[in-house]
């Protein structure tokens, strides 16, 4: 099974019915998959911050969302996920490309992914890292920690676990 088809699997467990997603190169390919997949709704965003509110009208609407972006936007998520997300503790699986590591191609990534995991530990919000392919046999028990805590959840995954830049 491809990286991909079994993250789609993973949210299709965990019944996430609705995902909402930021284009990035790093996670074309299971925005792909999850566009193809008929078990979930998929709705593209223009920011990360919208597609957080999207995910909280789905929580309400007794719905399970995940969102799938970039880290460079963790910045303009920061409120979101203090006054709506975590205050009115909804679960939200974040898989997050990490940006910005060693041989990253542009600069301006370097930045963000500087400040990344400290700003998602100064937040309280739990953080995993999948460095290579081994590490998605983690996600599912990850999906079922954040329904069952209610709380956001942020998987990075770097370029070395989608096979490169």
């Amino acid at each position: 099974m491809s990286v991909n088809d079994k993250i789609v699997a993973d949210l299709v467990n965990n019944q996430v019915e609705l995902v909402t997603t930021v284009p990035c190169k790093q996670l074309a390919g299971v925005i792909e998959a999850i566009d193809e997949c008929e078990s979930i709704y998929h709705i593209p965003s223009n920011k990360e911050d919208e597609g957080m509110g999207i995910c909280a009208g789905a929580f309400m609407g007794g719905k399970r969302s995940a969102i799938i972006m970039q880290n460079t936007a963790i910045g303009v998520t920061i409120n979101t996920l203090a006054t709506l997300t975590q205050y009115y503790r909804m679960p939200l699986p974040m898989l997050i490309s990490y940006r910005g590591e060693l041989g990253e191609p542009v600069a301006c990534q370097v930045e963000m992914a500087v400040h990344t995991k400290a700003l998602l530990a100064q937040m309280n919000i739990p953080t995993y890292h999948f460095h290579k392919r081994a590490d998605l046999e983690e996600l599912d028990a990850i999906l079922k920690y954040t329904f069952m805590c209610n709380k956001p959840v942020a998987i990075l995954t770097d370029a070395t676990f989608w096979g490169g830049y």
